[in-house]
């Protein structure tokens, strides 16, 4: 069974829609137990950090996070899911991020021809070949949504990136947690692939 922990965050639905595509039994809850009891978890996300810390706050959810990160199950989180993982935002001065990964999250520059937010496909390069990108050929094409992104504190962790004026990390892989800045769920059957890998971990 695969927990989506629901924090009153958007695009919930899409990635329940995912996972029963691939088959797969898939419960979206906020509930203690059955998020601990769950063979794999996903945080998706779409929407502002601070808003969605306050929220995570709010239902008790972090202490979960951080036992389901630390317990070897594996963990995805999703566009802002991967931004919540880390320490801080600099859309929301002040507000503390999870700290499971360390690192930053900051604005993308505007520039002449280049719109923020960064919203479409885009293609991904592997530094290092996590195993959510396990037979992908080339430079794969995924969606994107977002105006901020990670600048992590260990490349080493970093999977994937991709180029939108700046060299924006674009997933990452520590032990059993994982996250994409990208939408799996939403990057056709690029994304199926990468979200199939996970649900086979």
């Amino acid at each position: 069974m695969i927990a989506i922990i629901d924090y009153d965050a958007g695009n919930i639905k899409s990635v329940e829609k995912a996972m029963s595509l691939l088959g797969q039994e898939a419960v979206v809850t906020r509930d203690k137990e059955t998020i601990l009891s769950a063979d794999k978890v996903i945080l998706p996300g779409v929407g502002s950090f601070g808003d969605a810390m306050g929220k995570i706050r709010q239902y008790g959810l972090e202490p979960v996070i951080r036992q389901v990160a630390g317990s070897g199950t594996p963990f995805l989180g999703i566009c802002l899911g991967l931004q919540l993982l880390f320490e801080e935002s600099g859309e929301s001065p002040g507000v503390p991020g999870l700290g499971i990964l360390k690192g930053k999250i900051v604005r993308i520059p505007e520039s002449e021809g280049r719109k923020v937010p960064h919203m479409g496909w885009n293609s991904l390069e592997f530094p290092v070949k996590g195993r959510l990108f396990h037979g992908l050929l080339g430079e794969p094409y995924v969606y994107f949504v977002h105006s901020y992104y990670l600048e992590a504190a260990d490349e080493q962790i970093v999977t994937a990136v991709t180029e939108y004026g700046v060299r924006i990390h674009a997933s990452v892989e520590q032990g059993n947690v994982f996250a994409c800045q990208f939408h799996p769920e939403k990057s056709s059957d690029t994304g199926i692939h990468i979200l199939k890998n996970f649900v086979e971990l």
